[in-house]
């Protein structure tokens, strides 16, 4: 069975578009409704920015999304996915994919979601680190001991078997970061992120976007959609409204969602938008499926 899965912030690069841009008709018709949506020409910033541009959170998440959707429109009625995930902002881009959200909604909601979380990062400053070689539960130990000591750290993303990101406040994590190395981990290293996303620092910006969710139509999608909060598949589109308001403070359970879409049938995974870091995760879940990009 065909799955297509969709990448989220830190995928990024200069120039990502602009080859679908120049050659297709339906993506420069995209691209172009994208920049009277957002009020601003995102798409010379994506094709021909500068890197710290396109760090900028309120640039990056649309410019992802963007380069994740038109990428999969782009392939027509033979490449229609049976099941679909996203890690993360990659949600957004696999519901307008699946049909449940509408391109111009999907995208207007992510940029609420950029603002709102941008904010949370001035309000709540926080970072998150990459912890490799040590088990979910010997990262969840830690980040216990950590929290109990009144600091707040928890584990945000389960990208793969080995492979856990941490969020929280600055002296959470790197205090977190310290006891993980005596505890084995091969590397323990913070990340370049604006913010603790996927940690309670986030509540302000889910308070915020769950209003914009609230006042968004959703509908039932075409295909599963195996979302982040638990790693199941969902059609019911209040569901669905419900596990995506939660997602900004809730862990990404990225393993779960490939290993029950791999349980339910999924064979052939594309990676649809910029970047490969979810093949390479996939491949370390399960070595017997294909993974592979659009490109």
């Amino acid at each position: 069975m065909k799955a297509f899965v969709f990448p989220g912030q830190g995928s990024q690069f200069v120039g990502m578009g602009k080859d679908l841009y120049d050659n297709n008709a339906l993506a420069k018709k995209l691209f172009d409704q994208a920049d009277e949506i957002l009020g601003f020409k995102i798409t010379d910033i994506m094709f021909a920015g500068t890197d710290d541009q396109l760090k900028e959170t309120r640039v990056t998440q649309p410019a992802v999304f963007l380069h994740s959707v038109i990428s999969a429109l782009c392939l027509g009625e033979d490449a229609k996915p049976e099941m679909v995930a996203g890690h993360s902002l990659g949600e957004f881009s696999a519901l307008v994919v699946a049909g449940a959200l509408s391109f111009e909604d999907g995208l207007r909601l992510v940029s609420a979601r950029a603002n709102a979380m941008q904010k949370a990062c001035e309000a709540n400053p926080g970072t998150m680190a990459a912890i490799i070689g040590l088990s979910d539960e010997q990262v969840e130990t830690v980040c216990k001991e950590v929290s109990n000591g009144g600091k707040v750290v928890v584990a945000a993303n389960y990208n793969c078997p080995g492979q856990l990101v941490i969020s929280g406040d600055n002296d959470g994590i790197l205090e977190a970061c310290d006891k993980l190395k005596a505890a084995g981990a091969k590397r323990a290293l913070p990340l370049k992120v604006g913010g603790a996303f996927h940690s309670p620092l986030m509540q302000p910006a889910k308070d915020e976007l769950q209003k914009a969710i609230e006042g968004t139509a959703i509908v039932a999608p075409k295909c599963p959609v195996y979302q982040n909060v638990d790693g199941k598949p969902h059609t019911d589109a209040a569901e669905i409204k419900q596990n995506l308001i939660a997602q900004l403070t809730s862990s990404v359970r990225w393993t779960s969602s490939v290993q029950n879409m791999i349980a339910d049938g999924a064979d052939d995974f594309t990676e649809c938008g910029p970047g490969k870091a979810l093949q390479g995760m996939i491949a370390r879940i399960d070595k017997n499926v294909s993974a592979h990009s659009i490109d």
